[in-house]
């Protein structure tokens, strides 16, 4: 074999995985992982990683890009920002929503986000659909040609008007995405709780931004979580519960995961860095803060990161969400609305991998190989992308270097996103990303963007892996005890 077979070969650093930690170089060739070895020579270009550690590149599944809301709100970054941010944060690639509105074709979205995330991003990219219209030409005709071109992933809302399916017409994509292997995600909060509260709150003219974080209570959220595991186990479907931010939504997670029910769940990192205490800042700060569900309080974290260190999560993703703090954004109706007519999210994307890794490796809360699963293997897994998430031949060459010991005080010129705020501003964190490679090209390197814009592929995805879940039948559903019927799907 040439000294020159491989394209690239990363030496002297020490590789983690999900499983292993160990030094080792690796040899790249054609874009993927050609060898790992105790070391290697050759190599068109040799990256030096003494020092370093070197990790599968993250996998940032929540994220909203170039998305406008379903009150016409258009995210502040486009597929171009929102790529270089999520590489700068140590992300190779990412998978951002593609929403439907009410009376849109899922054809025509899938369409439009084409032209947006192809001539622009600079990572790779799959999308997870926004199913807010099931209509029978959307559930029979137009969910099944978006998997099968390996869209293999939704999200549904239990709450917001315009979004809200309702529990029957949960039961009928649940059953759609069962019957072709797909995963439905799912935003879960009660809709007439937060209504109700909004009502009471809006008649004591209690509408600053700090109300935001009582206007959604914890209790929505649990009964909301409840209920659509209940009726993801009424069909025996996949189910995905994004963003959950309460202790007792995990403890359900938790329960029914170790039922053998077909359920994955993840948090986020503003629902372990941020308390509802920030919401309450003079005139409308607090309204950067705001997020649905909101952040709650420091109880509620050390509950979460337990949840974390025992597995219940499958992922902490960014829940990404930048409107700026201006007329485009968060002050769309006007600079002094009442907090329901403010935008809901905030931005993370570049954040979500180095703050984690500072408050959970750095503070010993989890391993560096609990890092590597919660940011990038469990992803890969879940929404089947095949080729990525870990460091060993035959998977692309998506890979993060990283410095354990820098340390750096949180700005907005670290997130390099299209945002005018970071609500990470001034929070110290040491670990960052130095060098990202996405298929064996460098994207950033030493801190600096290399990568063309355009450059990233879109990924079709396989269907999602449910080794270990052996799901639950409802009896009711059972031929054999339901009088011979067979109606489950």
């Amino acid at each position: 074999m040439s000294d020159f077979a491989f394209d690239t070969v990363i030496h002297g650093g020490t590789i983690v995985t999900a499983t292993d930690t160990y030094k080792a170089d690796i040899g790249i060739r054609d874009g993927r992982i050609a060898a790992v070895a105790e070391s290697l020579a050759g190599g068109t270009k040799r990256i030096d990683a003494t020092g370093r550690l070197v990790m599968p590149g993250g996998i940032e599944g929540h994220a909203h890009i170039a998305q406008e809301s379903s009150t016409k709100i258009m995210t502040a970054d486009d597929y171009y920002t929102g790529s270089v941010s999520a590489a700068f944060g140590g992300n190779s690639s990412f998978i951002p929503f593609a929403a439907q509105h009410r009376g849109q074709s899922l054809d025509d979205v899938v369409a439009i986000y084409d032209e947006r995330a192809a001539p622009n991003s600079v990572i790779d990219y799959s999308y997870h659909l926004i199913v807010s219209d099931p209509s029978p030409e959307v559930l029979e005709e137009q969910l099944p040609r978006a998997f099968a071109r390996g869209i293999t992933s939704f999200k549904v809302f239990m709450t917001y008007d315009l979004l809200n399916l309702g529990d029957g017409g949960m039961l009928d994509v649940l059953t759609v995405a069962k019957t072709h292997g797909a995963l439905t995600m799912v935003h879960a909060e009660n809709n007439d709780m937060v209504k109700w509260m909004n009502k009471r709150l809006a008649a004591k003219g209690l509408t600053a931004p700090k109300y935001h974080a009582i206007s959604r209570p914890e209790l929505a959220e649990e009964e909301a979580i409840n209920r659509a595991v209940t009726l993801a186990k009424l069909v025996d479907a996949p189910l995905f519960v994004v963003h959950v931010s309460t202790e007792a939504g995990a403890a359900i997670i938790r329960r029914e995961t170790q039922a053998g029910v077909k359920l994955f769940a993840e948090t986020c990192p503003q629902y372990l860095a941020l308390t509802r205490e920030d919401l309450d800042r003079p005139g409308m700060e607090g309204a950067k803060f705001m997020c649905s569900p909101p952040v709650r309080d420091a109880q509620t974290q050390e509950a979460l990161w337990r949840h974390i260190q025992a597995g219940t999560f499958m992922s902490v993703s960014s829940d990404h969400a930048p409107y700026r703090y201006d007329e485009t954004g968060k002050l769309f109706n006007g600079a002094d609305v009442p907090y329901p007519k403010i935008a809901n999210g905030m931005p993370g994307i570049a954040m979500r991998l180095p703050w984690l890794f500072s408050e959970g490796v750095v503070k010993g809360r989890i391993s560096a190989n609990q890092f590597v699963a919660l940011t990038s293997t469990n992803a890969a897994k879940v929404f089947g992308m095949a080729r990525k998430g870990s460091i060993a031949p035959g998977f692309d060459a998506d890979i993060a270097i990283w410095d354990p010991n820098e340390t750096r005080v949180v700005s907005l010129d670290d997130q390099h996103d299209n945002m005018d705020y970071t609500p990470f501003e001034g929070l110290t964190v040491t670990g960052w990303p130095r060098t990202v490679l996405n298929r064996g090209e460098l994207v950033v390197e030493e801190r600096e963007l290399v990568a063309t814009r355009g450059r990233g592929r879109f990924v079709a995805r396989d269907t999602v892996d449910l080794t270990g879940r052996p799901g639950y039948r409802a009896p009711e559903l059972d031929p054999a005890r339901n009088f011979g019927a067979d109606i489950a799907p």
